[in-house]
């Protein structure tokens, strides 16, 4: 996975290159691909940091616990331990949600249809406070 998102951290630099290019500036449509692009990557790129950093600490935490003398500071090394370990399985698993494929239909929109159908006085309820609560969330 690591060299996936290395490969993906290569990429995001490459774009933000291409994005500064004078030529890519003055053809609209690749330069709207490319920005698409740069925030899809740049969200992946923000984690992976953010992991590469939380282990670089993790790493750091455990030196000072087998190095230091001091109760305190190990102490502080296991409390650190413990919270970098969470924060580093939490960072994975959103990496791991962020490397899912996209469906090509995400970013289309939809038309949503919504009627009382069968079921009487109940679904026309239904039906009513459904369009309702969408109405004022839009708002």
């Amino acid at each position: 996975m690591t060299e996936k998102l290395e490969d993906i951290k290569l990429r995001f630099e490459e774009v933000g290159q291409l994005l500064a290019q004078p030529e890519t500036v003055r053809d609209m449509k690749k330069y709207s691909q490319l920005s698409k692009e740069y925030r899809d990557l740049e969200k992946i790129v923000v984690k992976f940091n953010a992991l590469k950093e939380a282990r670089k600490h993790l790493q750091q935490a455990k030196d000072v616990l087998d190095k230091e003398k001091d109760a305190d500071m190990r102490e502080f090394a296991k409390s650190e331990i413990d919270k970098l370990e969470g924060k580093i399985e939490t960072l994975d698993q959103a990496l791991k949600d962020l490397l899912i494929p996209k469906d090509p239909n995400d970013d289309k929109n939809v038309l949503l249809e919504i009627r009382a159908g069968t079921g009487g006085d109940e679904a026309a309820i239904f039906a009513g406070e459904c369009i309702s609560d969408f109405a004022t969330a839009k708002a």
